[in-house]
């Protein structure tokens, strides 16, 4: 077993959610095959979200969630297998998106299917990345008449 590339690999996930959260874009796409094929099983967008390549990832993400969009992702339960310079990996995940905006929050949780290879550079990316939800919920915060942002990083009014 590749402890070490286990544990590569688990940093690169949760750098994938963290980089995604904080929307620092480059580093985002870093995390990814520059010919990545990533399949989000999403319905909060009315269709599932398919693309294949890093650009078209990065592109289509930071398009959508700028910053009047508030995004949480947590992974957990990695199931990793290493086999030389590739490896797939299995994770449960829970997200929470809200859209101040729109009056709107997303809740959901499902489990990642991946795909890892060792780039040239000796840095593992993620080649294929998908995930079939468990459950997605949306709620309307006129529904929650108690529902009060008061803290948020991307809302400089309330960024404390």
């Amino acid at each position: 077993m590749d402890l070490e590339a286990i544990e590569q690999i688990k940093r690169l996930k949760h750098r994938y959610f963290r980089t995604l959260d904080l929307k620092m874009w480059d580093e985002f796409g870093d995390c990814l095959a520059e010919d990545v094929t990533a399949r989000y099983g999403t319905q909060a967008m009315g269709e599932p979200l398919h693309f294949d390549s890093r650009a078209a990832v990065v592109d289509y993400m930071s398009s959508n969630l700028g910053n009047g969009v508030v995004t949480t992702h947590i992974a957990s339960h990695p199931e990793i297998d290493v086999d030389g310079d590739t490896a797939s990996g299995s994770w449960a995940f829970e997200d929470t998106v809200i859209v101040p905006d729109f009056k709107v929050m997303v809740r959901g949780s499902g489990y990642y299917t991946d795909r890892y290879r060792r780039d040239p550079d000796g840095r593992w990316r993620t080649a294929e990345i998908g995930y079939r939800r468990i459950y997605e919920a949306v709620t309307s915060l006129d529904d929650t008449p108690s529902f009060k942002l008061i803290a948020n990083r991307w809302d400089p009014d309330l960024d404390h």
